[in-house]
């Protein structure tokens, strides 16, 4: 097989990745009509059409599906080997991508990285927001940042925050009108201010706990949101109880702005972790972010 195979096949993993020419052009730097040319080059040469292709998305034929099994795999070998000779170079560079909640970007992430990276400019970070849970994997992140007891047992993680507690709080505006819950049956009664994961995932149940008993409590409430400080927003505004971790309500409990409920069972729960996969070879850029932000004490 040619050199010229290999470059092509590379561009076929990548519009097969990515479901679109257009994304896949500007991933590889190319334009959209030379990547064109390249699969139709590539299926001519192997007679077999590998894209299927509508007005709205493209998607592999069963011969595409088929090289996509075979080679892949292979390629990424080939890929990881030649990072890790990229590593052998005296700064960290290239890009590393990281899934986290917006709460974690922006107490986390976001603060000490700023800090970071300008003293390594050949590093780049890309920060992806996703409320719910994500496939590193499968989504091609180098890293993902949640909560402890959210990080699957088959990765490397890394505390980066202490535990945090989280409370249900109200603005005293709403609690005027609503007498505040006494027990976590009450909270039935009441107008709660919700997050859901995702656009296709379910509404995140309240974790209660007092003593050795712990509850979840599926509140319901006019008011949904993907990001916990649209919750916070709504919950000043006086919509409804939330709940939300404490560093983020104990300001506006300080001023006054809002109130905490159910004080006995709020529950710990375990601090932020960078998680990644368990790789042969793992970058020193990954590395040193990870440093950065691990928690110390």
């Amino acid at each position: 097989m040619s050199s010229d195979n290999f470059r092509d096949i590379l561009a076929f993993l990548a519009i097969a990745r990515e479901r679109s020419f257009t994304r896949a052009a500007a991933q590889l730097g190319v334009s959209q009509s030379a990547l064109s040319h390249t699969i139709r080059a590539l299926e001519s040469r192997l007679g077999l059409r590998l894209l299927t292709r509508t007005t709205r998305s493209v998607s592999p034929t069963e011969a595409g599906a088929r090289l996509i099994q075979s080679v892949a795999p292979r390629f990424e070998a080939i890929i990881d080997e030649l990072h890790a000779f990229e590593e052998l170079r005296d700064k960290p560079t290239g890009t590393v991508r990281i899934t986290a909640s917006d709460f974690a970007a922006n107490t986390v992430l976001w603060p000490k990285l700023s800090r970071l990276q300008p003293k390594y400019p050949e590093v780049k970070i890309e920060v992806a927001i996703e409320p719910g849970l994500t496939d590193i994997i499968a989504d091609r992140f180098d890293a993902g940042v949640r909560f402890g007891d959210q990080v699957s047992k088959d990765m490397t993680a890394v505390r980066i925050s202490p535990d945090s507690r989280m409370m249900i709080v109200g603005a005293p505006s709403y609690l005027e009108n609503h007498p505040p819950p006494k027990t976590p049956a009450d909270l039935t009664a009441h107008e709660c201010i919700n997050m859901r994961f995702s656009a296709r995932g379910g509404i995140y149940a309240w974790e209660l706990k007092k003593g050795e008993e712990s509850l979840q409590v599926r509140a319901e409430g006019a008011w949904t949101f993907n990001s916990i400080y649209l919750v916070v927003d709504a919950a000043l505004a006086g919509f409804g109880l939330a709940y939300m971790p404490e560093g983020l309500a104990r300001p506006h409990i300080k001023s006054g702005r809002l109130k905490p409920v159910l004080k006995d069972w709020s529950p710990t729960v375990p601090g932020l972790h960078i998680f990644f996969a368990k790789k042969r070879h793992s970058s020193a850029a990954l590395a040193l972010i990870v440093e950065e932000l691990r928690y110390r004490r």
